[in-house]
């Protein structure tokens, strides 16, 4: 953690230093503390172990008597040499939990940053005048390059949270919105209950309009090239023209009816939702159905790609080739390649592979911490994302032909899960916990971009049976379990195996087969493969969060 070096506190609120206070300040050299809002007389004073504590407004006094008295000075007028600052030369240090859950210091450079600054622009024509809503920490990378760009860009920012985020929309109606998949998820599902208790008349109408929209923009993607494909062979030019004529033809029929919706209905959506141009996401992929119900609708949502490793953004969906599924073009002077997991041979495109990524974003290194470094970083600049994804195949013609070059995002390799809330989540300590019980034989902690974690398991059945038999769950004579019983006892397992984790399972998927070096998912070393275990069961996660 930062405890080793750093020499000062700043803190939100006088009831989130109360929490931590014990614990940090025993194992913290803290030479001051700064509270950004609240009361000091709320502080409890024997935690502060007598570090003088400086309200934000003290600080902003402080800084100016200073500086007045700088001014004054007589050594104000034989002026000052200062050390010149490099490009290469570190601005900020930025923890992150990494592959495996113990704290890495990234290195970001000034120039790292100013690259965000310089070339976030590509990602949507925001001008000076524009209004950005943001909701993410202020010492996220996510929000700091947002915020870096916007203040060199003349644009007005406002911060909202969860609690205030409905009536911010509506107050101030942003230009953009900077957040989470989750916020764009918790929006759809407001708007779908809305609908939902209109009276019937009203629903039946919306929805029909809905689909007749959902429908409409469909094929306008297949006219327009803009519909995600792996294949790399291209259709013939004769597939290609009846392709672009048929949808174009039935598009012209349904596109009356989605000018009426949008007039009627969708204008009325918008209104409500507040968000004037575009809405940008970050942190993970939204689910389909939600992107193409803002896009029926016609709101613009974009969805990016970064790490804290790379400043954060690397990627990016433009206005003009918003690809539904990926999270656009590399931006300017970055460099994608797809990898083999075993032997690092560059895939061709379409391919699935573990991402690295070269340019000015990527970061010096970790602090203090050359191996670390070594493993991420090769030594022409390469940075092993540890995410599995793939580069769409440029086509010539047909459906496709717009996709070329954009960046498709699967998954993590490493095991960090990220929620549509955003929160990293490092799945071993649950899965230990869990694996303690005599009834779980083999398990995996899922939800990647859900609201939730989930887990896949194998139960152990004989033990499963044994314990159905003392719990009186069944007769002594039994000689099978059913799968409800099963899973019914695996949750009764969790509860009080993992009960002390940071997180808790909500669903699972109870499979009879275990995993196996045969079959592909354990490797000669008897680790799971995560990635394999989930595609298997892809569909069956699907539906165990519908």
């Amino acid at each position: 953690m930062l405890l080793g070096f750093s020499v000062g506190l700043v803190i939100d609120n006088p009831e989130f230093f109360n929490r931590l206070a014990g614990k940090f300040c025993s194992n913290a050299r803290m030479r001051f503390i700064v509270l950004l809002w609240g009361e000091k007389s709320r502080l409890a004073k024997n935690e502060t172990l007598g570090v003088p504590v400086f309200s934000y407004k003290e600080i902003v006094k402080l800084g100016r008597e200073y500086r007045a008295a700088l001014i004054d000075s007589l050594d104000a007028r034989k002026g000052y040499r200062y050390e010149v600052i490099g490009s290469d030369d570190i601005a900020t240090l930025v923890y992150t939990s990494g592959t495996t859950g113990n704290p890495k210091g990234v290195m970001l450079s000034h120039k790292n940053l100013l690259h965000q600054i310089e070339n976030l622009g590509v990602l949507g024509p925001a001008k000076a005048g524009d209004r950005f809503l943001s909701m993410l920490p202020t010492w996220h990378t996510y929000e700091r390059a947002c915020e870096y760009f916007i203040f060199t860009r003349g644009i007005e920012q406002v911060y909202t949270t969860v609690r205030t985020l409905k009536d911010d929309l509506r107050n101030y109606k942003p230009d953009y919105m900077i957040s989470v998949p989750l916020v764009y998820e918790t929006l759809y599902s407001g708007i779908q209950k809305q609908i939902s208790s209109s009276p019937n008349a009203i629903k039946l109408i919306v929805f029909s309009f809905i689909r007749i929209s959902l429908a409409y923009t469909e094929l306008k993607r297949i006219y327009e090239g803009l519909c995600l494909t792996r294949n790399p062979e291209e259709p013939s030019h004769i597939v290609s023209m009846f392709d672009y004529l048929w949808s174009k033809t039935i598009a012209t029929i349904l596109w009356p009816l989605h000018v009426l919706a949008t007039k009627f209905v969708y204008k009325k959506i918008s209104s409500a939702i507040g968000i004037q141009k575009t809405a940008k996401s970050g942190g993970g992929s939204l689910p389909t159905h939600i992107e193409k119900f803002y896009e029926a609708i016609g709101l613009e949502v974009q969805n990016g790609y970064g790490l804290t490793e790379t400043s954060p953004c690397i990627a990016g969906r433009r206005p003009y080739y918003n690809v539904l599924g990926s999270v656009g073009h590399p931006i300017p002077l970055t460099e994608f390649k797809v990898v083999d997991s075993e032997t690092g041979e560059i895939l061709p495109l379409g391919s699935k592979g573990i991402i690295k990524v070269r340019g000015p974003p990527v970061m010096k290194g970790y602090y203090k911490n050359p191996l670390a470094t070594r493993q991420a970083l090769d030594e022409d600049g390469w940075l092993n994302t540890g995410d599995i994804g793939w580069i769409a195949p440029h086509h010539s013609v047909g459906r496709s032909r717009r996709c070329g070059g954009v960046i498709v995002f699967e998954g993590r390799a490493k095991d960090t899960i990220v929620l549509s809330s955003g929160e990293n989540i490092e799945p071993l300590e649950i899965e230990e916990a869990a694996l303690r019980s005599p009834l779980i034989q083999q398990i995996v902690v899922i939800g990647q971009d859900q609201r939730r974690l989930g887990a896949i398991i194998v139960p152990n059945k004989d033990e499963a049976l044994l314990a159905a038999k003392e719990a009186s769950i069944v007769d002594a004579d039994a000689v099978d379990l059913s799968k409800d019983k099963i899973t019914s006892m695996l949750y009764e397992e969790l509860r009080k195996w993992t009960s002390e984790c940071s997180f808790q399972i909500g669903p699972i998927l109870v499979v009879d087969e275990p995993f196996t070096i045969e079959s592909g998912l354990l490797t000669p070393t008897m680790k799971i493969r995560r990635d394999r275990v989930v595609a298997q069961y892809k569909e069956e996660i699907a539906n165990l969060y519908k």
